[in-house]
């Protein structure tokens, strides 16, 4: 239903730890397949496991191993430092991360897009929760950097003005019409959702969208939302979609970002953008800490 959805960049380099982890998944079902039956023909020349995994190392494997054995200093230093994550922790990221694709449908299909599933995920969030409270100790943020960084985005910092909505989407104007009859006559709006409402993501939530601001919508879904006091139900609105019965839950106006307000949201985001760079720095120091051998890396180093 919105036209896009903002990823907080924290979840960019868990979207990277996906992409890896596909290409480990590959790799390690081809290393566990039986070697030497094709995996393709053409005109009778086979394409064997072999050859398709020998490719897959040669293009993938050297970024793929590094991955892993990165992954593996993070957990014997989680271990050193007696890190515990919890079911709770990571349910909570979890739910962070499906909100910012806007809804658990368009989530599952970027996992599926990885090759990923939920149980992969929840293994790259607990090593991402690892990797944040080994290195949280070296991140500071000082009063200059927050100051400065209020001063140079304050417009996106700013609260525009936006509406909570619910809807029910049909397929005609007729259906829409009968729902608004059954709403007059006293049905609950989120019943009618989960029953009628062909906008299934939604739907499972009663309808509900959720904050949005413009420009996030279709532009004859936008206008009327907008436009509708708090409380209030539409009429049929018609866009590409079919027919949405709109109901606004809440209104927030617009309002200049000050920083007391955007403190918080600041330093997660300055927090977040050290983090990235300072675990290359850790992870540097800490290789020196062990007796490490990537035979990918001594390959090349003898080629």
């Amino acid at each position: 239903m919105k036209d896009s959805w903002k990823k907080p960049s924290t979840y960019v380099w868990i979207a990277g730890i996906l992409v890896v982890g596909a290409l480990i998944f590959l790799l390690i079902t081809f290393t566990s397949s039986a070697k030497g039956k094709a995996v393709a023909t053409i005109d009778g020349e086979e394409i064997t496991k072999d050859e398709l995994y020998e490719n897959l190392v040669s293009q993938y494997g050297a970024s793929a191993l590094s991955t892993m054995i990165s992954d593996k200093i993070v957990d014997l230093e989680a271990k050193k430092e007696d890190i515990k994550i919890t079911d709770k922790e990571i349910d909570k990221e979890m739910k962070t991360l499906i909100e910012s694709y806007g809804d658990e449908e368009t989530f599952e299909q970027q996992l599926a897009t990885t090759g990923a599933t939920k149980s992969t995920l929840e293994k790259d969030i607990v090593k991402y929760l690892q990797t944040v409270k080994l290195l949280e100790p070296r991140i500071k943020i000082s009063d200059e950097e927050i100051n400065t960084y209020f001063k140079e985005n304050k417009d996106s910092l700013a609260q525009e003005e936006q509406v909570e909505a619910s809807h029910i989407l049909v397929e005609s104007k007729a259906e829409a019409k009968d729902i608004i009859e059954k709403l007059a006559d006293g049905k609950k709006f989120a019943d009618l959702a989960k029953e009628y409402s062909t906008d299934t993501a939604s739907a499972e939530k009663g309808g509900e969208l959720g904050f949005f601001g413009k420009g996030e919508m279709a532009e004859e879904f936008e206008k009327v939302a907008f436009s509708l006091e708090k409380g209030k139900i539409s009429d049929p609105v018609k866009t590409s979609y079919g027919y949405h019965i709109i109901k606004v839950t809440d209104k927030k106006a617009a309002k200049k970002a000050n920083l007391k307000d955007s403190k918080t949201e600041i330093v997660a985001t300055l927090k977040n953008e050290k983090l990235q760079t300072e675990y290359t720095t850790w992870l540097t120091e800490k290789q020196k800490d062990y007796d490490i051998y990537n035979s990918l890396e001594s390959e090349t180093e003898t080629e």
